[in-house]
């Protein structure tokens, strides 16, 4: 008995993809995932249309989409995240059905209670033998962690894995079980490793970036929770990586052994896990080739689902076990509340990820942004688009200064008598604005072209058609 198919339209064939239904896919492939594209590819071939594409998240390299998008064969997307290239063709209402975005938790939650049914799941993986068993460790497109893909293939109707490196059966390092495959089809390349991975993400040497970092490794080490089982996660960015080198130094002149770091991996947190800063990282998802290497060859290097990470109707999450982490923002205003789905302009530029997810689980939230960006404000009286709530933020970090919110005051008691420069965000906004001046609005139509959903449940934000003269810059 085999579950390979003759080719990937006879997978589709087999699964019984008709019109109308809802297929997925995971990104962690990210710009260099090819699946997506080959699949939709094949389904035109067969005369589909209308479907529902929920991918976990969507890059630049699936333009393609686009194309699929005008002629019929795409009438919806569910995501929780879009890059900018297809980003602001969304935005200028292409797609039939407004898009659903979710957060990394809410994601894997609302396929699991059917809240948000898959009916063919397509799973890139690195590797797999003929029984569907697949792991992202090896192969020649090795991406490490499958998290965000454990929730399609076990609760998708079909399951589809498809690899370029068949192995014999069985494959033991799996991280997807066969027991949920239906089909394996297998293609010349599932990706390109140079959009998969870089091989070193890089630290910033911007100074402005260098001082927000710094401040913010000060409020972790003032706050209290940079001790003993500390728990930490931050992001890829050069300037978050900052913020992990100094929290790395501190952590290790001062001989402070923490529990875990969580999220997606980089070579940098590696580092930290060698160095014994951290007992272990639980990844749902590696960002370099240092981090894949880790991920197959440590067995303290821990690939978890992303249920595990965030989901909000799991029993218990490792978000909820957080310590401290560091977010980004393209906004955010004098309420805390954060944006991180749209530019200042209106254009959907990316998506909440596990933003709204850690910031509601861990004990210190914190902003790390620069006052402003591309010459607007980044601190601004409302921001556009709220992707995750005021309410769960506790400090903003700026070059001109560290704002507390409101809700925090024993935190800025700890903060002021650390000597940070403590200052209000809506002192920060003024300042912003007294640099860049008060931003235009941009012009929207009433057309509503995404919707945000929040981890309860609710949809906390729509998003509207931007229209073509909207541009501010």
């Amino acid at each position: 008995m085999t579950k390979v198919a003759a080719s990937l339209e006879e997978a589709l064939i087999a699964c019984g993809l008709k019109s109308g239904m809802v297929i997925s896919f995971h990104h962690h492939l990210r710009n260099g995932d090819y699946v997506l594209n080959k699949v939709l590819e094949a389904v035109a071939k067969l005369g589909i249309g209308d479907l529902t594409v929920n991918a976990s998240s969507i890059f630049d390299a699936h333009a393609p989409l686009l194309t699929h998008i005008k002629n019929g064969l795409v009438t919806g997307i569910e995501t929780n995240y879009i890059s900018p290239l297809v980003g602001r063709a969304i935005s200028g209402g292409i797609l039939k059905k407004p898009v659903i975005f979710r957060s990394h938790g809410t994601r894997p939650s609302d396929i699991e209670t059917g809240k948000s049914p898959v009916d063919v799941a397509f799973i890139a993986a690195p590797s797999s033998d003929k029984q569907g068993n697949c792991s992202g460790k090896t192969g020649k497109s090795a991406c490490g962690a499958l998290g965000y893909a454990f929730a399609d293939a076990m609760y998708a109707k079909k399951t589809v894995v498809v690899t370029d490196n068949l192995v014999e059966y069985p494959l033991r390092d799996f991280s997807i079980s066969e027991i949920y495959v239906d089909h394996v089809a297998v293609v010349d390349a599932i990706g390109d490793p140079q959009g998969i991975v870089s091989g070193t993400t890089r630290m910033t040497r911007d100074p402005v970036a260098l001082r927000i970092a710094d401040l913010a490794a000060r409020v972790i080490s003032a706050s209290g929770l940079l001790k003993d089982g500390f728990s930490f996660q931050t992001g890829a960015g050069g300037a978050s990586l900052a913020v992990g080198r100094s929290i790395q130094r501190i952590m290790l002149e001062k001989g402070i052994k923490g529990s875990f770091a969580l999220g997606g991996t980089t070579g940098y947190l590696v580092e930290m896990l060698e160095a014994g800063c951290f007992e272990s990282i639980l990844d749902v998802q590696c960002f370099d080739l240092k981090a894949v290497e880790s991920l197959h060859l440590n067995p303290r290097h821990v690939e978890i689902s992303a249920s595990h990470y965030a989901s909000p109707t799991a029993k218990s999450t490792a978000a909820q076990r957080l310590d401290a982490v560091v977010l980004g923002a393209t906004q955010i205003d004098v309420d805390f509340n954060v944006n991180v789905h749209t530019d200042s302009n209106g254009y959907i530029i990316g998506g909440s990820g596990g933003h709204s997810d850690v910031a509601a689980g861990a004990k210190l939230a914190i902003v790390a942004a620069p006052l402003s960006r591309a010459r607007l404000p980044i601190v601004v009286d409302r921001a556009l688009t709220i992707t995750t709530p005021g309410k769960t933020i506790d400090v903003l970090v700026t070059q001109c200064g560290v704002a507390v919110n409101p809700r925090q005051e024993e935190l800025r008691q700890r903060l002021a008598e650390s000597g940070l420069p403590l200052t209000d965000i809506e002192d920060l906004r003024k300042m912003a604005e007294g640099i860049n001046g008060v931003p235009q609005k941009p012009k929207l139509g009433d057309r509503v072209v995404a919707r945000v959903k929040y981890r309860d449940g609710a949809f906390i934000d729509e998003i509207l058609q931007t229209l073509p003269d909207s541009r501010r810059l």
